[in-house]
């Protein structure tokens, strides 16, 4: 979640929860802002937004429109579920009677006449309403009226000037439609907020805001995904991990298998992250869902983000190892989301990740699978760095987090991993399978654990007999890493002598 905004008197808030986290509060009174945006990134539903939290606020409001007619916006409106009672709207786009070439005047220069006639409509609505907000859209019929970038830019010094002095708050939207897109606006602005849309390859367009500029304030910088859906935008504040700095707490937690919390030296740790790597098949996400399913029986909260497979089908494969997750899911001691990586932003995730541990105090967050995490990100390069902060803001929190990895290839040495996250990861549990007498087993290994005690054997890995098992140390094989072991029967294992 967005973390809180003081409500400061000497801000207008966008009535966007995110945005105004992003802006330090929201928007400095009587000062003159710049949304930018290609034509359907959102500037008009952040400007409806905008004016109907001041009409929330008991202020009088206005819209100018040089782009769309009232229908049109009242259409926006009703996609959202608005009600635009309080929202004035002047509507100053060209009458019909504009396409008649008899009316049309080839004397004078269209910024001689309309620009002088469409700023003298404006500054009347504004001296008979006196809004406290207002916005207008767009820049691109105001560019086009004054003809010339000199007469642009002192036409929007003197609008700047005159709303400073009436204790109103203005945003300029601007389509970027303009051949040269010039900076004059950014430099006039107090602050200038872009948004941008992207289209990958494959799935749903994807939004994202930046702040540009906002002067005297310190605002969050970077790129905030973000979403339009019915109620409006929807922003997703860039997560900072040094902004949730708790004291350390590092209880076990373990996973109620004995064998397994030998090997871990007693389990996993709160404010540590583990990452389960291995081979399609070996069991990586039923291990997973066993220390989910332990914190549940122990009253804590569990959340599991699944990527690859779908609820039912881990509930299904739990079951059958009698393996508890349907009660505590149903009792709400476990919660379990599927993620589509072609609808889903990496700044969605991540703020469904942070309600999770804000609102229902989650212990354990499970990560299924990294694979599927690196398919919802907008290119590899920034999927390090984002895991990297997910995971100190986890910790910080105190939460234990555990991702799932999946190797390429199934037996032997050259396995690879498409995500390389065992540097970041706090502990690093091996699933690997290996081949006895013509029956393929698996193998588990604890390849480190940072701060801790652990095993260095392996042990045998089972998921038969309704129930997970680990066994005791291979120490009569040797090789098993390589998939091939070579068996060794005068070697007797310790527990059996």
């Amino acid at each position: 979640m967005p973390s809180a905004v003081v409500n400061d008197p000497a801000r207008a808030s966008s009535g966007i929860a995110g945005l105004d986290d992003v802006l330090s509060g929201g928007f400095v009174r009587r000062r003159l802002y710049l949304i930018e945006g290609v034509p359907g990134s959102g500037k008009t539903t952040l400007a409806v937004q905008f004016l109907l939290e001041g009409v929330r606020a008991g202020e009088p409001v206005l819209y100018v429109t040089l782009s769309e007619t009232a229908e049109e916006l009242r259409s926006v409106a009703d996609s959202h579920g608005w009600s635009f009672d309080g929202l004035e709207i002047r509507e100053l786009t060209p009458p019909e009677a504009a396409l008649d070439p008899e009316e049309q005047n080839t004397l004078f220069h269209p910024s001689e006449v309309e620009l002088a006639s469409t700023t003298k409509l404006i500054l009347a609505d504004v001296e008979r309403l006196k809004p406290t907000r207002l916005v207008f859209d767009s820049l691109s019929e105001l560019r086009l009226l004054a003809g010339s970038a000199l007469r642009y830019r002192r036409q929007i010094l003197a609008l700047k000037q005159f709303f400073s002095t009436r204790d109103c708050t203005v945003l300029l939207l601007d389509d970027m439609t303009a051949t040269d897109h010039d900076l004059q606006m950014q430099s006039i602005a107090h602050g200038v907020v872009l948004l941008e849309q992207l289209n990958p390859e494959y799935g749903a367009e994807r939004r994202r805001l930046r702040v540009v500029k906002y002067r005297g304030v310190k605002f969050r910088g970077g790129f905030h995904d973000y979403v339009i859906d019915r109620g409006g935008l929807v922003v997703f504040p860039r997560l900072v991990a040094a902004e949730h700095r708790q004291p350390a707490v590092h209880a076990k937690l373990p996973s109620d298998i004995p064998e397994l919390d030998a090997l871990l030296g007693g389990g996993i740790e709160e404010g540590t992250s583990t990452l389960i790597v291995g081979a399609a098949g070996t069991g990586k996400s039923t291990l997973a869902a066993q220390f989910a399913a332990a914190a549940a029986g122990r009253g804590d909260h569990a959340a599991l983000f699944l990527f690859d497979e779908s609820p039912a089908t881990l509930l299904a494969r739990c079951a059958q190892l009698k393996l508890n997750v349907a009660t505590p899911l149903s009792e709400g001691r476990i919660t379990l989301q599927q993620i589509d990586p072609a609808e889903l932003t990496p700044g969605e995730f991540t703020h469904h990740i942070r309600q999770a541990v804000t609102e229902r105090n989650a212990k354990i967050i499970v990560i299924d699978s990294l694979n599927g995490y690196l398919n919802a990100m907008p290119a590899e390069r920034h999927l390090t760095i984002q895991l990297h902060e997910l995971l100190m803001y986890l910790g910080q929190m105190g939460v234990a987090t555990i991702l799932v990895g999946a190797q390429q290839g199934l037996v032997g040495s050259q396995m690879t991993t498409p995500v390389d996250a065992s540097y970041l990861a706090d502990a690093v549990v091996l699933l690997r399978y290996f081949e006895h007498r013509g029956e393929v087993r698996q193998s588990i290994s604890v390849m480190k654990k940072r701060g801790s005690r652990h095993e260095r054997t392996l042990r045998e890995f089972r998921l038969d007999g309704g129930r997970i098992s680990v066994g005791r140390p291979l120490r009569e094989f040797r090789g098993v890493l390589t998939g091939v072991p070579e068996f060794d029967e005068r070697i007797q294992n310790p527990e059996e002598a």
